[in-house]
């Protein structure tokens, strides 16, 4: 019975139930007072033409433009209304304040090493070129090693965290009590009482249900530094759209890691809730960290207030000997701030200029018309594109969704594989031999529009290598999809419709 109270209620449940009233609430409000106001109904069907007006004259992607247009012209009170809650792409006008604040130390410490871009190759120099006007330099001198799943990468982890000195970062989507939090968790708390500058931010949403309201306050307590990115308020923020997706682990400033992996049992394969979990990450020694670093301190200012010496935590100041590696290596990162995909950008980039093949791993699949036509563009010239998705599902109408996709790639010539042992968490791209990205970002609206994401591109460190490996014995325990599956009676094509027209909502 405490088992089942505890399921019942606990902090997601609560916080749907409440969001759930707000919503029935403010619709039935509106709703009965039309009733009793006929004019009213007039009024919202004028509302609702004012504001697709508006929506058609932003600058948004158009399927975005799309899934709010129709409900609003179909149901005009409930679909402004709705609009007004959940529309906002960018995240709140506070956060962007305190982001634009932090953009003049962008250009101050994110310098662009000379000599680098011109010893890259051109046809790679120029995707390298346009991430550094994005704020984020490329760097050689940089080791890079790949793991191909999260209990191949946890004692890499372990070891990294015991070694530190002088400081610990720590950013990620989710972190969630049990084994893997606990036993890093003691080693924060050990380091913090040795002196060590032990930080820490984690995504409230992403959190809900894994762990206690203000467990931020608790780490504190430990003498652990520590911030919850977009405290989640339901009865004040119902605006959630924007999350700190990244996974961040920096130590000392000379070794880090990202990747799909975050902090909880179920990536390190400890419990298994949709099978075999299939992650991957990766991890930087060397200049390239300093990129991590600076994400991790810009966000870290922007949740507390703070401004800070960034010179402090460079690679070099606790690291005397030269680093050493082979390529260069470019973490980037994502944000709704402005109107920039850069990470749409970085993989439309790589496919289109792939030659002999490019494969793609990710959880969900949920391409705008952009995406979807350079992956078509790839495959009917010729390049052997493959995407990898999962074959057990973690949320069933994505899973849906992705499946309906599949038909328009397949009769492109793209290939398909679905991962029968269980859910694939891992987010990567590999091309020819020589270019990869591994990281955070899904191929989902969602990720690539309205989270915060970081991915590492890497040319010419070997990387590539593994990942193709990697890949290709991924797709020997994979089944290939045919053309014409899914096979779907009327009423599933009707349903897919829907689901894609609501694609960049979900």
């Amino acid at each position: 019975m405490k088992k089942l109270l505890s399921k019942v209620i606990n902090r997601k449940v609560l916080t749907m139930l409440i969001i759930a009233v707000q919503m029935a609430w403010g619709v039935g409000l509106v709703y009965s007072t039309a009733l009793i106001f006929p004019v009213l109904n007039t009024f919202f069907y004028v509302i609702g033409l004012c504001v697709v007006i508006y929506i058609i004259n932003r600058e948004n992607n158009p399927a975005y433009k799309i899934a709010w247009i129709v409900p609003i012209m179909v149901f005009p009170l409930f679909g402004v209304l709705i609009y007004l809650l959940y529309a906002n792409k960018r995240p709140s006008k506070y956060l962007r304040k305190r982001f634009k604040k932090t953009e003049e130390l962008v250009t101050e410490n994110l310098k662009q090493e000379e000599g680098v871009l011109d010893a890259m190759p051109s046809r790679d120099a120029t995707r390298a070129r346009y991430l550094c006007d994005m704020g984020y330099p490329v760097c050689g001198s940089t080791e890079a090693k790949y793991f191909a799943s999260g209990e191949e990468m946890f004692p890499y982890i372990i070891a990294e965290l015991e070694k530190a000195e002088h400081f610990i970062f720590l950013e990620y989507f989710i972190i969630e009590e049990g084994e893997v939090w606990n036993s890093i968790l003691e080693i924060l708390a050990r380091k913090a009482a040795a002196g060590v500058d032990v930080r820490v931010i984690y995504d409230d949403m992403g959190c809900v249900g894994k762990l206690p309201t203000g467990y931020n306050f608790k780490l504190e307590s430990m003498g652990i530094k520590c911030t919850a990115f977009n405290p989640f308020v339901p009865f004040i923020s119902v605006v959630m759209n924007n999350r700190d997706h990244r996974k961040i682990l920096v130590v000392d400033g000379h070794t880090s890691f990202t990747g799909g992996i975050n902090l909880a049992d179920e990536y390190m394969n400890i419990k298994s809730p949709f099978g075999y979990w299939k992650d991957t990450a990766v991890m930087l020694h060397g200049k390239a960290t300093w990129n991590l670093t600076y994400m991790f301190l810009q966000m870290w200012n922007v949740l507390r207030g703070t401004k800070e010496d960034f010179d402090i935590y460079r690679p070099e100041r606790y690291h005397v000997e030269s680093f050493s590696g082979k390529g260069f290596v470019q973490p980037f990162s994502d944000n709704p701030l402005d109107d920039e995909a850069i990470s749409q950008n970085v993989y439309v980039d790589i496919i289109s200029q792939a030659e002999k093949y490019v494969y793609i791993c990710t959880p969900y699949l949920v391409p705008d018309d952009e995406m979807k036509n350079a992956l078509i563009r790839a495959a009917k010239r010729g390049v052997d594109v493959r995407l990898i998705t999962p074959g057990i599902p973690d949320k069933k109408m994505i899973y849906r969704l992705t499946r309906s996709y599949y038909p328009t790639l397949l009769e492109a010539g793209v290939k398909i594989y679905e991962y029968i042992p269980g859910f694939v968490h891992a987010k990567s791209i590999v091309c020819d031999d020589r270019i990869t990205v591994v990281g955070t970002i899904n191929m989902d609206f969602r990720s690539l529009y309205l989270h915060f994401e970081c991915g590492v591109l890497m040319t010419g460190t070997g990387i590539a290598h593994t990942v193709r490996d990697d890949n290709l014995a991924m797709m020997k325990e994979c089944r290939a999809v045919e053309k014409g599956f899914p096979k779907r009676t009327l009423a599933g094509r009707i349903i897919d419709s829907i689901l894609r027209t609501f694609a960049p909502m979900l």
